[in-house]
C-alpha cells in the first residue's frame, strides 16, 4: 500500500520531477573555462585586475630575490678584500675594491665612507672633522641604500593587503547575480545559480591565490632588508673604529 501511495505521488508530480533532473543535469560545468564563460563582465574584469596583481607581485618578487643575491653574494667577495687593504693602509685599493663589487650593500656605503676621508686631503694628519665627515657619507649612504633595498615592497605589501578585498567584491557581485537569477527564473535548480556561485568562488579563490604569497614574500623580504641594514650599520661602524685607530696611531708618531 504504501509503495504504491508513493508511485501515485511520484506520477502526479512527474513533471517538477523531470524540471529538476532537467535543471541539474543540465548545470555548467566547473572546470576553469567553464567557469569564466558562465562569469559576468564585471567579475571578469575582476579577475583580469587580480592577475595583473599577481603578474605585478611577481615581478617584484623575481626583481628583489635576484638584487638580493647578487647584493649577498658580492659583500662576501668584498668583506675580506677590503678588509686585508685596510690593514694595509690602502686606501685607494679599498675604493677599487669596492668599486668593482657595485652590486654590494656595503661596497655602496663603504665606498661613500672612504671616499669622504680621501676628499679632506692629508691623511697623515686625520681631524676629528673629516671622521665627522665621513660619518655623515656612511649615514647618507645607508639612508639611500636602504631605499634601494626596499624598492617594490610597498607594492608588494599593498597587493598583499588589497586583493582579498577585491575579491570580496567580486564574490558580493557573484552572490548578487545569484540572487538576482533566482528572482528571474522562480527557480532553486543549480543551472539558475551556477553562474552567480562560479563567479563568488573563482573571484574568492583567485583573491586569496594573490594576497597569500604577496604576503608571504613581503614578510621574507623585509626580513632580508633588515638583515642587511646590520650589517650596514656594523660595516659603518668598523669603517668609523679604523680612522679612529689610525688617527691615534698618527698621533703616537
Amino acid at each position: 500500500m504504501l509503495l504504491a501511495n508513493l508511485a501515485a505521488l511520484v506520477y502526479a508530480n512527474s513533471p517538477a520531477f523531470a524540471a529538476m533532473i532537467y535543471q541539474e543535469s543540465g548545470a555548467p560545468g566547473w572546470d576553469p573555462l567553464s567557469l569564466w564563460r558562465q562569469m559576468g563582465i564585471l567579475a571578469k574584469i575582476v579577475v583580469i585586475v587580480l592577475f595583473i596583481m599577481s603578474g605585478w607581485s611577481i615581478g617584484v618578487m623575481i626583481d628583489r630575490w635576484m638584487a638580493f643575491s647578487a647584493a649577498r653574494a658580492q659583500s662576501r667577495a668584498f668583506a675580506p678584500a677590503v678588509a686585508g687593504a685596510l690593514r694595509e693602509g690602502k686606501i685607494d685599493e679599498a675604493i677599487k675594491v669596492a668599486e668593482r663589487n657595485k652590486k654590494s650593500h656595503l661596497a655602496k656605503v663603504v665606498t661613500a665612507g672612504l671616499q669622504e676621508f680621501r676628499a679632506q686631503g692629508d691623511m697623515s694628519e686625520i681631524r676629528d672633522e673629516t671622521i665627522d665627515a665621513s660619518r655623515r657619507a656612511l649615514e647618507r649612504s645607508e639612508s639611500i641604500v636602504h631605499a634601494e633595498l626596499k624598492r617594490g615592497l610597498g607594492g608588494l605589501a599593498t597587493i598583499g593587503a588589497t586583493a582579498p578585498f577585491v575579491g570580496l567584491f567580486g564574490t558580493v557581485v557573484g552572490i548578487l547575480n545569484a540572487f538576482r537569477e533566482i528572482s528571474n527564473q522562480k527557480s532553486m535548480g543549480l543551472a539558475s545559480v551556477a553562474g552567480g556561485i562560479s563567479e563568488a568562488l573563482v573571484t574568492t579563490a583567485v583573491g586569496l591565490f594573490v594576497a597569500i604569497p604577496a604576503v608571504m614574500m613581503f614578510n621574507y623580504l623585509t626580513g632580508r632588508v633588515e638583515a642587511f641594514d646590520v650589517e650596514m650599520d656594523n660595516s659603518s661602524s668598523e669603517l668609523i673604529d679604523y680612522f679612529l685607530k689610525r688617527r691615534n696611531t698618527a698621533v703616537r708618531r
